[in-house]
């Protein structure tokens, strides 16, 4: 039984790696932080004028745990917004494989 066990829990472990894993929370700056998780217009131009000025896009949970991104290019269009990222998370660093708006 404990075999059975551990078998499938490698297997569920293999599944959601090749799935990729969802994160949901906000695109922010490396400047501000967790500051911009309301999604408005003013979060979304604070952001976008701190990554214009030299500041990293990060993603930010809904923990308020800010963690680097991999790609920065895929979360241009999303700066101050709350989004769905499926894809991986090695220490404090999100690897995008996919993201979209969330509600």
């Amino acid at each position: 039984m404990k075999n059975l066990t551990l078998v499938v829990s490698i297997c569920l472990l293999f599944a959601a790696t090749l799935l990729g894993a969802q994160f949901t929370g906000y695109i922010s700056d490396s400047h501000c932080g967790a500051k911009h998780m309301d999604g408005s217009q003013a979060s979304t131009n604070c952001v976008t004028s701190c990554i214009k000025g030299g500041a990293a896009p990060v993603f930010v949970a809904m923990d308020k745990k800010v963690y680097k991104l991999t790609d920065k290019s895929k979360a241009t269009s999303f700066y101050g917004k709350k989004v769905k990222i499926t894809g991986s998370m090695s220490g404090d660093t999100v690897t995008i494989e996919n993201i979209e708006a969330a509600k």
